[in-house]
């Protein structure tokens, strides 16, 4: 067999440009393959997971260092993510190690954490050491390694590396790399019959026989064991037997002393499920949501973005259900975006209503052991024929970074909102632009639905370069709140103001009240007054490029506007009447 020298091309998740190159060792030829990770020297003494973006045998330049090791059996990452990293990274101006920083769940990044430990050199009697040097080296000698956390802990010091380089300098420790993982599988106790008593009745009765002159609650406990083996095709978890069966964990370990059964670990999820309790097919729209339903498959026949204009998202929502199960009876994945954690509460659990187990759930407030498992569900799945449990995935902008393969329909809902950019760090991408290329790379369909699009999609959609289906009629006919405005001014003047309240909404207060109705009063503001007023002509200072009202805030003793963050101090005086009362307005007492 022909012996090939082999490089890899890796992302490093790192805010450097481009690729590395590393030699691949003979041994692992049969192992590399791009989206596996594997284990890097960066630098001197930095240790990474790396990602394989390529492999060739084009020699390069320098003289390149070898691959540690590779971690993964199989790719963990496919080439139309690497695609997305890709665009991500030129078109937000940023690296693609960046990219894979943000990406990857923590839990399947190992990192290496530098552990200081003595020098094998040193002898403690050798020189005289102040008193943090002597803390770390008693401390050592004791533990053997100490993180720079616990150094720093140890000594009380808020900057512990100039004392460790004095240390390293005369000799007395060392640092070194060490490579930890931090994503650990849930492992659940289950229990089974021995193999020998499983596949001869004869020996069970016989055991039966044997416990029942003196050991009856080990007999109800195998009892327990077979019904439920039996009654279950899924493995038999211990809690389960023994609270079935109430018994102790002594009566279990006396079982599987006399070798009767056999208690062993299997991985377990840490997601929860819900089963679906009713059908799509139980939705009946409306004439208005089924034209629009209607239309957007008429849109998908030449364009592949499509604006869902509707005046509520209940009514949006229906249409979004009916789309995701002509999806997935295509055999397709969807991805359904939504701008905060909080709605997606919300409208997963009208979903799993439908879809059951099929819907995975993906953000922030998940662990790292979790995301891990959501990643590799649906990695899983890939190619898989049979129906897998994350056929749909929910969540916000970090969804998008999942590894799909039969991606057919992408939802954004509520696309307006602010919540879909990234700010900080890195990459600082739009979640709702990002999922249109995305969508793009699988050739799948894209719903941008809100019922205030954003100008540059409202835009899009006119210019044709979007369809656009406008949904005008609430969902089961609800008429729109009606507005009434209250004068303050006029109320001010003639004195029948409630303190901050207006006789006009007190009155209507009251009748809620009286109706045994709920009332709520919505303050939306920041600062610590409203706006200031002059008492004689009510002047009102405003921004000189929004023209909307400052608002005061009182640290600063500035007045400043919540939208292009102009500033400037509180006016001794009106500048247009010239009197000396400009005041405040609002709850800010």
């Amino acid at each position: 067999m022909e012996r090939k020298t082999l490089f890899a091309d890796v992302v490093v998740p790192l805010p450097i440009k481009g690729y590395f190159t590393y030699r691949v060792p003979f041994e692992l030829n049969d192992v590399v393959q791009p989206g596996k990770r594997v284990v890097i020297q960066f630098g001197k003494k930095k240790i990474y997971t790396a990602l394989i973006r390529k492999i060739h045998e084009v020699v390069p330049t320098h003289v390149p260092k070898y691959i540690v090791s590779v971690l993964d059996e199989e790719p963990i990452v496919n080439e139309s993510q690497f695609k997305f990293w890709e665009w991500i990274a030129d078109y937000y101006m940023c690296s693609v190690g960046e990219v894979m920083n943000v990406a990857l769940p923590q839990g399947l990044k190992l990192v290496s954490e530098s552990k200081v430990i003595l020098n094998p050199m040193f002898e403690p009697d050798s020189m005289s050491l102040s008193e943090n040097e002597y803390l770390i080296t008693e401390a050592l000698i004791n533990r053997k390694k100490l993180t720079i956390s616990e150094v720093t802990s140890l000594t009380g010091l808020q900057k512990t590396l100039p004392l460790l380089k004095t240390m390293i300098d005369k000799g007395i420790i060392a640092v070194e790399e060490e490579l930890h993982n931090d994503y650990k599988p849930k492992l659940e106790s289950c229990v089974r019959l021995n193999s020998i008593y499983k596949d001869d009745e004869e020996k069970l009765q016989t055991a039966f026989d044997e416990l029942g002159k003196r050991a009856f609650k080990q007999v109800e406990l195998l009892m327990g064991l077979i019904h439920l083996d039996t009654q279950s095709d899924s493995d038999v978890r211990v809690s389960d037997l023994l609270k079935k069966t109430e018994s102790s964990h002594a009566q279990l370990k006396a079982l599987e002393k006399k070798e009767i059964i056999e208690v062993y670990k299997k991985q377990s999820s840490r997601l929860d499920f819900e089963f679906a309790s009713s059908t799509v097919d139980s939705i009946d729209l409306s004439e208005a949501q089924a034209n629009a339903m209607n239309q957007i498959k008429d849109v998908f026949d030449s364009k592949d973005v499509c604006l869902l204009h509707g005046v509520t998202s209940s009514g949006k929502t229906e249409i979004y259900i009916k789309l995701i199960e002509e999806a997935l009876d295509r055999g397709e994945q969807v991805l359904y975006l939504l701008p905060e954690i909080a709605l997606t509460t919300q409208i997963i659990v009208r979903l799993q209503k439908y879809f059951g187990e099929k819907i995975g759930v993906y953000h922030s407030r998940y662990n790292k052991n979790e995301k891990v498992e959501i990643w590799n569900k649906v990695l899983k799945t890939q190619d898989s024929d049979e129906e897998v449990p994350f056929q749909i995935i929910l969540g916000p902008r970090s969804a998008l970074f999942l590894p799909y393969k039969k991606l057919g329909l992408v939802i954004v809902d509520e696309e307006h909102d602010n919540s879909y950019k990234q700010f900080d760090p890195a990459p600082r991408y739009n979640a709702r632009d990002s999922a249109i290329y995305l969508a793009g790379i699988h050739k799948s369909k894209v719903v941008l639905g809100s019922a205030t699009p954003s100008v540059e999609t409202y835009y899009n959609a006119t210019q044709d370069r979007y369809g656009l289906v406008e949904l005008t009629e609430r969902f089961g006919g609800i008429q729109m709140p009606e507005i009434l405005v209250a004068d303050i001014k006029e109320e001010t003047r003639r004195k029948t103001m409630h303190s901050h309240f207006s006789s006009f909404l007190m009155k209507h207060i009251e009748e809620a009240l009286e109706n045994e109705e709920q009332v709520i009063l919505f303050q939306n503001r920041r600062g610590f007054s409203l706006r200031l007023e002059c008492e004689t002509c009510n002047w009102i200072p405003q921004c000189v490029q929004c023209d909307v009202s400052l608002t005061y805030h009182k640290n600063s003793n500035h007045i400043r506007c919540h939208y292009c963050g102009y500033s400037t101090k509180v006016p001794h005086q009106c500048p247009s009447c010239g009197n000396p009362k400009v005041l405040m307005k609002g709850f800010w007492d």
